[in-house]
């Protein structure tokens, strides 16, 4: 009897060793690694400039604003590289960006904030009105406060409309950065799960830049750890959560997590050397 193999799915999105520098000096990204199936949620986790926001940076090709470049390491989207690519062309390969702060166009209105995502559409406006309503049946809030300008609106309905906007792109894989950042703890909750509505329903893929790493690895099937430019540990999101060393630095439930914001902070550990390379 004849034996066929079948090997796995290639990744949507493959990062091999990727070094990010600004201004020509400042080395942030020192051989970044990370790969996200289709169809699931990976959180990229780690405290304040740990360089989350510049790895997704780096895939969406959004470095260049603030100098800065990739000079070294591959990103392929479906086996294609992607680093010379325009952020518009990542858009209409299916990759949307949604940037830490929401950056709402606060003089529109909320509707008007959503029919800006669909600007690449190609496929005419009776597509786009029903990812509208999509849209607003996954964000109901939204439809309340279609009219409303943006600068009006709270901070969980902007959060909401940021990624409403990238959803009218008809995206399959959103870039996430900071979902959470200055939301209160019941709306962190509702955006998040709303995220993975569209994981499960719509099948979206989502890299997320996060923080709050017990939220994330809640909501997340994989996680990626970085510290000072460096992918620390990864593995799935149910194992990080019962790591010793995650629960301990990242979750606040170890001895003395509150006297260490860093691993790296820990001289004589019995983990570090495992930790660390």
């Amino acid at each position: 009897m004849e034996t066929v193999s079948t090997s796995p799915a290639p990744p949507l999105l493959d990062v091999n060793g990727i070094e990010v520098i600004y201004q020509h000096v400042i080395l942030v990204l020192k051989g970044v690694s990370l790969s996200v199936p289709e169809g699931k949620v990976v959180a990229l986790l780690g405290g304040n400039g740990a360089g989350k926001t510049t790895t997704l940076r780096a895939i969406s090709n959004l470095l260049a604003g603030q100098r800065g470049e990739v000079t070294k390491g591959r990103i392929e989207l479906r086996g294609e590289r992607v680093e010379q690519l325009t952020p518009g062309d990542l858009v209409q390969r299916g990759v949307v960006q949604v940037m830490e702060g929401r950056h709402c166009f606060a003089h529109l209105t909320i509707e008007e904030n959503l029919l800006a995502g669909a600007y690449a559409r190609r496929d005419g406006r009776a597509a786009v009105a029903e990812t509208l309503e999509k849209v607003y049946a996954y964000f109901p809030r939204l439809k309340t406060r279609r009219t409303s300008q943006a600068a009006y609106t709270s901070g969980g309905e902007q959060q909401m409309c940021a990624i409403g906007r990238a959803l009218m792109a008809s995206p399959r894989m959103v870039l996430l950065d900071e979902p959470s950042m200055g939301l209160a703890p019941q709306i962190v909750e509702e955006v998040f799960g709303i995220v993975q509505d569209l994981n499960r329903r719509e099948g979206v893929t989502f890299l997320l830049a996060e923080q709050n790493t017990q939220i994330a690895l809640r909501f997340a099937d994989h996680g990626y750890i970085l510290e000072s430019g460096r992918v620390v540990l990864d593995g799935a999101a149910s194992a990080l959560r019962e790591n010793e060393d995650v629960k301990e630095f990242y979750l606040g439930m170890g001895g003395g997590a509150g006297e260490r914001s860093s691993f790296r902070d820990v001289k004589s550990y019995r983990r570090r050397k495992r930790w660390l390379t």
